[in-house]
């Protein structure tokens, strides 16, 4: 039996039996301060904190200065010192996250190489399942003959995992004299910079908000976006691997560029091999 049931049960002994106030609270096993409290209204703080609450509810991005003005307006009487105490003992103070400052960066012409591994250039890529999964694509190519390098596909791409990719093409095309990407947050760790310093590797981040410094593998992406991304839907990441997997195939040995005389990636470097 709750407390509350009790002093109801205390209150009709007393009035319908005639108990006295202190035998009725004994036979129920509660106090006569319990017995005696009654609920008050809020206070005024409780009151304010209601308010900001629903104040935050309809308008999150919301300050406490515009909260503050308008409970004001409403005629409310409180003054600023007593609703910003409330306002931040309920939590709702906003955190603005400080905009990243990233180094200055000079853009380098972009140039096509005249041999393989001068510079890869990669990016990464979103879409999602048909369930609705999302899921990231980590692109490479080689500026050269814009070969397609690798197209790693997870929902999760961390920085281990772009180094990983890296050290699997350097088992069999060497490490590159440069690497050329955005200001990406994998990009930027400390994990990656490490990794290229070791084996001598370049990196070289083009401005922010300038992509088209990274023309190389923007146009790459465009093409796998239309082919492969938009082309199909996926149902898990297998498949999303396997069609990725052939249409690669497709597009370094056989798919004619433009850019390249009408040439597939091989036939291109096969002859300027053989033009040398």
């Amino acid at each position: 039996m709750t407390v509350a049931e009790r002093r109801s049960l205390a209150t009709y002994a007393v009035e319908q039996h005639g108990l006295s106030e202190r035998r009725a609270c004994r036979l129920l096993g509660i106090s006569r301060s319990v017995y005696r409290y009654r609920p008050r209204k809020k206070d005024t703080d409780e009151l304010i904190a209601d308010w900001l609450q629903v104040l935050a509810e309809r308008k999150p991005r919301w300050g406490f200065s515009k909260m503050f003005h308008w409970l004001r307006h409403q005629g409310h009487p409180w003054n600023h010192k007593r609703v910003r105490r409330v306002y931040r003992e309920i939590g709702l103070n906003i955190r603005i996250k400080p905009k990243k400052r990233l180094p200055s960066r000079e853009p380098q012409p972009l140039v096509q190489p005249e041999r393989a591994n001068e510079c890869w250039s990669v990016d990464f890529m979103s879409d999602a399942l048909v369930t609705g999964r999302a899921f990231r694509t980590f692109n490479v190519i080689d500026d050269f003959n814009r070969e397609a390098l690798w197209i790693e596909v997870d929902t999760s791409l961390p920085a281990e995992r772009v180094i990983r990719v890296f050290e699997m093409l350097a088992t069999w095309r060497g490490y590159p004299r440069q690497i050329r990407s955005d200001n990406g947050p994998e990009f930027l760790a400390g994990k990656v910079a490490l990794w290229a310093e070791k084996h001598g590797v370049e990196l070289a981040f083009i401005q922010p908000g300038k992509p088209a410094q990274n023309a190389y593998i923007e146009r790459f992406n465009r093409t796998y976006r239309e082919e492969v991304l938009d082309f199909y839907l996926f149902e898990n990441l297998a498949e999303v691997r396997q069609i990725t997997e052939q249409w690669l195939e497709e597009y370094i040995a056989i798919r004619p560029h433009d850019a390249l005389g009408g040439l597939a990636p091989y036939a291109y470097a096969a002859a300027r091999v053989n033009r040398r």
